[in-house]
């Protein structure tokens, strides 16, 4: 299916953010400087590209699309993966207060921006293992190739809505760059 491979790729992207994420948070501990605009970036990205335009694809139309399909939003996988959403989206406030504390000199703020930052990677590596290896396949195995094609379109949609023309790109060009600047000598 044509939008479960867009959301897959999604995911990819995102975990490439999260080893970064790793990298920085790691740099930070040590005690290195990371420029706040890297830092904003990256919570930008995290925000904008995963939250508001992957999980809303999820949110507005795979996951209503899978209950009509006989999925259920309580008790199941819909569920849980609502919850971690808001989880992350707690874990997405807390990085932004830690980046405004190290960015006015808090000595406490490195400390909890490496600790949400832990908790956001955990997190969202558990989301998308469970996205990929359990909610991708009960889409591919229930909807249709005409529900296939409605959700590309929706997804499309979505994005111009609320990331606008050519966001997506510069999203993947700073993943370029902070693959080249925080993962060049590591994995």
């Amino acid at each position: 299916m044509e939008a479960i491979e867009e959301l897959g790729k999604e995911h990819r992207a995102i975990g490439l953010m999260l080893r970064v994420l790793e990298a920085v948070s790691a740099r930070i501990q040590r005690g290195e400087r990371v420029a706040i605009t890297d830092l904003d970036a990256m919570v930008e990205f995290l925000s904008v590209f995963a939250d508001q335009c992957h999980h809303g694809k999820e949110e507005d139309f795979l996951f209503p699309a899978l209950e009509t399909a006989g999925i259920p939003r309580q008790g199941g996988p819909i569920g849980v993966m609502l919850d971690e959403h808001a989880q992350g989206r707690a874990l997405i406030a807390r990085l932004r207060e830690a980046i405004g504390g190290i960015e006015s000199g808090k000595a406490a703020a490195s400390a909890e921006f490496a600790s949400a930052a832990g908790d956001y990677v955990a997190l969202l590596r558990r989301h998308i293992d469970k996205g990929n290896n359990v909610l991708f396949a009960m889409a591919e195995a229930r909807l249709s190739p005409i529900q296939d094609g409605e959700l590309c379109q929706a997804f499309e949609k979505l994005e111009l809505d609320r990331i606008g023309p050519g966001k997506h790109e510069e999203f993947h060009a700073l993943l370029d760059r902070f693959r080249q600047q925080y993962l060049a000598n590591s994995r």
